[in-house]
């Protein structure tokens, strides 16, 4: 498959729009911040910090228009071509958020728990490449598709909410 950037990124602001506005409503909530633009949260591929009255909470978003696959994109290597490690190997967020803009189900995934069995079973599951085209040239990102039913049976905390 392949995405135009612009096409990502408009997926990516709406994904960020809709999970804020439902933290938001939630009420633990404090405060949701959006550091998607700060390069120092973006080095820890951090996309939102969500303080509630008991603690602070770091999110990593992935928003996608398709769930009729019924898989998440594990990503382990963000730009092949550079030799750059996927979000998914080195995220510091607490937990990975993976939205479906269309459908407006919203995954919530405990990071570490969900790496950490990701580590050990990742060979189960089949790798996919996408590639984006940048100016005149493109790169590669290559990950792995993993059924939804899996990871939450096999991951504690992992849960579906409704948006």
């Amino acid at each position: 498959m392949t995405y135009t950037m612009h096409e990502a990124q408009e997926v990516a602001k709406l994904a960020a729009s809709d999970i804020s506005a439902w933290l938001r409503s939630k009420p633990e909530t404090i405060s949701v911040v959006n550091v998607e633009s700060d390069p120092a949260y973006q080095r820890r591929d951090i996309d939102l910090i969500w303080t509630t009255h008991s603690s602070e909470i770091l999110i990593e978003i992935k928003g996608d228009r398709w769930n009729k696959t019924r898989n998440l994109f594990f990503e382990t290597h963000s730009n092949l071509e550079k030799g750059t490690p996927g979000c998914f190997m080195y995220t510091e967020a607490d937990w990975l958020f993976f939205y479906f803009v269309n459908t407006r189900q919203l995954y919530r995934l405990p990071m570490l728990k969900t790496r950490e069995w990701f580590h050990i079973t990742m060979k189960r599951f089949r790798e996919r490449a996408t590639t984006t085209p940048i100016g005149g040239s493109h790169y590669t990102t290559v990950g792995r598709l993993v059924p939804i039913t899996t990871v939450m049976m096999e991951v504690a905390g992992v849960k579906m909410v409704q948006l």
